[in-house]
């Protein structure tokens, strides 16, 4: 099993919300922390999340009364359905990852990090145009050398390309990368697959290129090994691949 306060993986089901309040904020919590999206906006304008809005405003609580937010300028948002809560730089303290939008140079993922009751943070590059966005798999150490990766998909519908970062020294940089695989289609509300650990190792569960097959990826001294483990014909079926019953 993977360490619940190292990762939290981007999973169908993973965070169920009423459509009215998916309308209003986004929630997500661990470990006492919560991490709430809201003030959301159609200032981006891009819909590829479906009915879900873009946001903009981000704010973190913590079980001892911390509470620190982010009021994003009016030239980004949060493009983001399921905010995430990981200890990325190994603290104790859950830290947010976010996908978050520049209206000139697309989608970037964004670490908040909680350091003296306020936040840090740190970021990817955007990918570098407007309307280009990246859905994250997840967060977790993926190859076992004690340092958090950090993983999404970039441009699922365009490029996809499976993006591997590292975070040391509250820097992140760029492991390994790979074409050819995916995890979200344009306008579903939810992101396919995450990661799962059965009992070898991190594995980054996503869809090819095509929508044909599941795929299982993993980092192995800093590349990417990919293979086919399951037919995919509704999104159904990553659930007992997560589930480690493929």
């Amino acid at each position: 099993m993977i360490r619940a306060a190292i990762i939290i993986s981007v999973a169908l089901g993973g965070m169920m919300i009423g459509a009215a309040q998916a309308q209003q904020k986004l929630v997500s919590k661990l470990d006492g922390w919560k991490v709430q999206l809201d003030q959301p906006t159609n200032r981006y304008g891009h819909g590829i999340m479906g009915n879900v809005p873009e946001w903009g405003r981000m704010c973190l609580s913590g079980p001892n009364g911390q509470k620190a937010c982010v009021v994003l300028p009016q030239n980004k948002v949060f493009e983001e359905m399921s905010p995430r809560l990981a200890d990325v730089d190994l603290d104790g303290t859950p830290d947010v990852i976010l996908v978050e939008s520049d209206n000139r140079l697309g989608a970037a993922l964004a670490i908040y990090l909680l350091r003296d009751d306020q936040l840090f943070r740190v970021v990817t590059p955007n990918i570098g145009r407007a309307n280009r966005w990246l859905a994250p798999i997840g967060v977790a150490d993926m190859d076992g050398d004690g340092a958090v990766e950090l993983a999404y998909i970039d441009r699922p519908h365009l490029a996809k390309t499976l993006r591997v970062w590292r975070f040391e020294n509250d820097r992140l940089s760029e492991v390994a990368n790979l074409k050819g695989l995916t995890n979200h289609r344009i306008g579903q509300e939810f992101i396919s697959g995450g990661l799962r650990d059965c009992s070898q190792g991190v594995e980054m569960i996503t869809s090819d290129a095509a929508w044909q097959n599941i795929m299982a990826t993993q980092l192995r001294n800093d590349r990417l090994q990919t293979r086919s483990i399951a037919r995919f014909s509704k999104t159904k079926d990553f659930d007992a691949v997560l589930a480690c019953k493929n």
